[in-house]
């Protein structure tokens, strides 16, 4: 019965995204019908792994998307750009292209039982450049392990009988620092404009001993080297475990849900919590910037990096993808939201303390996690208790990236990586390697670069130009077999490209600024090697291609040929 389950899902996905599955559902739906499938899949030979059971592979896709991306980023975003009115435009990002693409990656890995490198191969080889952009996107992003590493430092000192972010009677403090002594002081009134928050000089001055610039990167601060030590030796049991031992999701995938819960109501019970979340909702039509809606999309799905083509890679072959991506991505829509009221309760909250206004409190980035939150929890009784948990949270958030690396390469290279211990060496040989790699950031100009990587590593330029992509791909066996019907009708196949990935790519063109942290700025080589960064993986996908059609014999329509024979030959294989 569900033999073709694949091809209604396909249709299903072709209708909400621009047909884009139908052409390459058309070349194989004969040759389905002619002879069928197997019952089971060819690639299922028990050495790779798979989820126990759908509940787990639900538990860990949904504790991958609650991060830092719907703690701080969007409620911030969303007061940003007009309060209540980014929900419109939030929305439709969500369902025209949010969903369709979640669900697009997802059955890329259940259909395929592979990582995100060698998928391409059974669904179009001539694109597997996307596979390996992917990739190089991915190593990138270990660099967000950096911010476990801040978490588990704040965590050590969560257990001071005196928190250090709340007074000012420390070694690294200055004479212009400001406690929360004088913050709850009834006779304070003078305006905090020559001053500086506790919180914020033990994030600046004792967590990163921030340096003047990334010219001067300075020693290591060896603390912070040892949690990110601990963070990648809790990277590489996960991965190591990651299937076998998949029930750990139980625990670290509720327990930020449970916490937020928590969260939420002790924030909303905070004196001027309404005030911030009246500021959280209120629709200002005037600040409304759409295309913040479509990069918050693709930050908290966790769309085009190959993560979910990794989850849906262990599912079975026949399980219902379709339902699963649809509660999901409801699931973290959601999760954003009620996560701005605890954020928002609680920055209302220390705006009333202050004597300031909510948008002098908040903050995007790392501020609100690191400054605003320890700030807060630190005003609340029983301050230890609030920050432990708080912080136990971030460290708890699922980080498969190192995982869908390992599992994409692993299936790149089955016959090498998947014998005996030849796995678990190849983890410890990416974990040992990228720590050293990243002693870089922990030192006292560390934070420069980690804002480089971010910024230019996995951009929503990188992002929205591999989605374009992935929409083209998707038609290219068909137009290679129809080559004169392509020819003839172009303007429909154009047309049929532009969605609003492709118009966001040119419009973040078109809107580049260079970054910049608070008024300093990066000098010429920083940012051309920012650049390098961006063009490493967006190359990737002309270069494999240019390569394919170069030094494969024969002309452009035999080697399109070739392809067809390509992508039919790995479906009837033993």
């Amino acid at each position: 019965m569900q033999k073709f389950f694949f091809v209604r899902l396909v249709i299903k996905l072709g209708h909400i995204h621009n047909n884009s599955w139908i052409c390459l559902c058309s070349v194989r739906l004969t040759e389905m019908n002619r002879e069928g499938r197997r019952t089971k899949h060819p690639m299922r030979d028990g050495d790779r792994g798979q989820w126990a059971s759908k509940t787990e592979y639900v538990l860990v896709v949904a504790g991958n998307v609650v991060g830092l991306g719907n703690v701080w980023r969007f409620p911030y975003l969303c007061y940003k750009n007009g309060g209540g009115a980014f929900l419109v435009p939030y929305t439709l990002f969500a369902v025209v292209s949010g969903i369709p693409l979640f669900l697009m990656e997802t059955s890329f890995g259940q259909y395929t039982q592979e990582g995100f490198i060698t998928c391409w191969n059974k669904l179009c080889p001539l694109a597997k450049g996307i596979g390996y952009g992917l990739l190089m996107m991915k190593l990138y992003v270990f660099g967000y392990i950096l911010v476990q590493a801040w978490a588990l430092f704040y965590l050590f000192f969560s257990f001071r009988s005196q928190l250090p972010w709340a007074s000012c009677d420390n070694t690294w403090n200055t004479v212009t620092c400001l406690g929360l002594q004088s913050l709850n002081s009834s006779n304070l009134t003078v305006p905090f404009t020559n001053t500086t928050s506790a919180a914020t000089e033990f994030w600046e001055r004792r967590v990163l001993n921030m340096s003047s610039g990334i010219e001067e990167l300075g020693s290591i601060r060896w603390e912070l080297a040892l949690c990110l030590l601990v963070s990648w030796l809790i990277s590489s049991l996960k991965v190591k475990y990651f299937v076998s031992f998949s029930k750990v999701a139980y625990f670290t995938a509720t327990f930020p849900y449970v916490m937020l819960l928590i969260l939420l109501i002790r924030g909303i019970t905070l004196p001027g919590a309404w005030d911030g979340i009246y500021y959280y909702l209120y629709p200002d039509i005037n600040r409304l910037v759409w295309m913040e809606a479509s990069s918050q999309i693709f930050f908290s799905y966790s769309l085009v990096i190959g993560t979910l083509n990794v989850l849906g890679s262990y599912n079975d072959y026949h399980n219902n993808c379709y339902k699963d991506c649809f509660w999901l991505c409801l699931l973290n829509s959601g999760t954003s939201f009620v996560a701005g009221f605890v954020v928002f309760s609680v920055l209302g909250f220390m705006a009333q303390k202050q004597g300031v206004s909510v948008d002098n409190v908040a903050d995007s980035g790392p501020g609100l996690a690191f400054v605003a939150y320890p700030q807060a929890t630190a005003m609340m009784p029983l301050p230890q208790l609030w920050t432990v948990c708080f912080f136990l949270m971030l460290i708890l958030l699922t980080f498969v990236s190192v995982e869908s690396v390992i599992t994409s390469v692993c299936d790149l290279h089955p016959k090498l990586f998947r014998a005996p211990m030849r796995r678990e060496m190849f983890v410890l040989f990416i974990c040992s390697s990228f720590f050293l790699l990243h002693l870089s950031m922990v030192t006292e100009g560390g934070v420069y670069i980690f804002q480089l990587i971010d910024y230019y590593g996995c951009t929503r330029a990188c992002q929205d130009f591999m989605t374009v992509c992935l929409c083209l791909a998707t038609h290219i066996p068909v137009l290679l077999v129809n080559f004169d019907d392509f020819q003839q009708n172009y303007h429909s196949v154009v047309l049929r490209f532009v969605n609003p990935f492709q118009i966001s790519f040119i419009l973040h063109l078109v809107d580049y600024k260079h970054l910049k942290i608070n008024e300093y700025v990066y000098p010429d080589w920083a940012y051309a090697l920012g650049w390098t960064i961006t063009l490493s993986s967006v190359l990737m996908v002309p270069l494999w291609a240019a390569g394919q059609l170069c030094f494969t014999p024969g002309t452009f329509i035999q080697v399109g040929d070739q392809e067809l024979v390509d992508i039919n030959k790995c479906y009837w294989e033993d």
